[in-house]
Parts: C-alpha cells; structure tokens; sequence
C-alpha cells in the first residue's frame, strides 16, 4: 500500500470539503442537543424526527469522508473519536433522556439504575479498541439505543417490556456477535442497503401514523430487524468456524 499523501498534495477546496465533513458529522450533536430538548418539552414527534436526521448523518458521513480522504487531507483531526462523541450523543444518551420523558421507564430508584445500564454499557462499548473489527462489523450490540428507543415508543410497550428490553441489550453490549455495519460490508452490501433504505422511509411512516401505527408498516419495519439480527448471527458463525479452521490448519502445520 503506498503511504498517504501530504496534505499539500491536495487543492485547497478538496481540503476545505473534507473540513465540511467533519462539520456535518459534528452537526449531529447539535441534533442530540435539540432531541433532549424536545424530550424535556414532550414533543416526542420532533423528537422521532430530529433522531430520523441523525441517522442519515451517520449513514453517510462515512462514505463521504473516505470519499474525500480526509484522513490525509487533515491527518492531525481525529474524526473517528468526533463520530463516537457524536454517536453517543445521538444513539445513547439523548435516546434514553427521551425514554425517561415520556414515561416508559419505571419511577424511582429501578428507573434510575435501568436509564443508567445502556448509559454505562456503551461507555464501555465505545472505549473497545476491537468495538469496530478490522473486517467491517460492530463487536458487540452496537449501542443502538435510539432503534431501540424508537420502537419502545412506537408499540407502547409496558414497563415490564421496556425493562426487560433495556437490560438484554445491555448484556448483549458485552457479547461478541459481529453485527453488520451496512456501510462498509463486504457481503449483500446492495441489498442490505436497499433494505436499509427501505426501514428508514418505514421509520418516517411511522412517525407520521403516531399515535396509531398501521400494523403492517410495523411489520415491515420490523422485518428489517429480523434481517440485520439473523445475517449478523449468520455471518458470526460463518466467522467463528472460518477462524476456527483456520487455527486448526496452523495447528497442523506447526506439529
């Protein structure tokens, strides 16, 4: 692999795109921002949208950074700890200031320590040097909290659900399945981001059906789930014995 080029290699505007980059990433704090705000205020709706925003952001700021190299056109900013602040701004923390506004988590101390279990968790997810793999997937629950938040407040789960929700996927946190990162696979890369496409415009749908969403909209929202959640464990298992293989052909060699 050749080395990277110098900075100086570049036209100002390309290093001036690049530089927009990191401000459209950064924006997505902004966002978190306004998503507690509108919690605090009970506009759940705003909310639900404002989050829709941040998800497009961070589908696409990726690609267009790698698309304008910003890791040699500005090598001295670290845009992957700006995503993760971003990221944990967005999927984490406003997610689950949402969930406690709105009333789904239970009142006093169980509330507490339940909106404090995602909060905790993926501190340690997104500190995991391994949290993304060198093959493109997420090590772990990826900290999904605002999908997760999402759907709490689309069915109207009870608090028995919520609770019991919030706990699984802190736990599955600490799990090594290999979820898929839509972006950047390697594998039905295409169809797996038609089909993301797809849940988001259902994400839309449903925001604009609340309070009443229609059933088979939500069925097909959350077959997309079913279909992120199934190759994940697919492709985690297909790893596992691939690696296992592998070992055992060194194993073999090394004798």
């Amino acid at each position: 692999m050749p080395p990277p080029a110098s900075p100086a290699a570049f036209s100002r505007g390309f290093r001036l795109a690049g530089a927009a980059v990191h401000l459209y990433t950064a924006s997505g704090s902004v966002l978190g921002l306004l998503i507690v705000l509108a919690a605090v205020e009970g506009d759940v709706e705003a909310a639900l949208w404002l989050g829709l925003a941040t998800l497009f952001i961070d589908g696409t700021d990726g690609m267009l950074a790698r698309k304008l190299r910003v890791k040699e056109t500005i090598p001295w900013f670290d845009g992957a700890l700006l995503d993760n602040i971003v990221d944990y701004l967005t999927y984490v923390f406003a997610p689950i200031v949402l969930l406690w506004t709105t009333g789904h988590l239970p009142h006093g101390g169980l509330g507490w320590l339940l909106a404090a279990l995602p909060l905790l968790a993926s501190c340690y997810q997104f500190c995991r040097v391994d949290a993304k793999t060198s093959d493109h997937f997420f090590l772990g629950f990826p900290s999904y909290w605002n999908v997760v938040a999402f759907y709490v407040i689309v069915l109207d789960t009870s608090t028995l659900v919520t609770t019991v929700t919030l706990v699984v996927f802190a736990v599955l946190v600490f799990v090594p399945i290999r979820y898929l990162y839509p972006s950047r696979m390697r594998r039905l890369q295409g169809l797996t981001l038609t089909l993301t496409l797809v849940w988001l415009i259902t994400y839309a749908v449903l925001v604009v059906q609340l309070p009443d969403p229609n059933p088979w909209v939500v069925a097909a929202s959350l077959a997309y789930l079913a279909y992120y959640v199934g190759l994940s464990l697919w492709l985690t298992a297909r790893g596992a014995g691939a690696r296992r293989a592998a070992r055992s052909v060194e194993g073999s060699q090394g004798d």
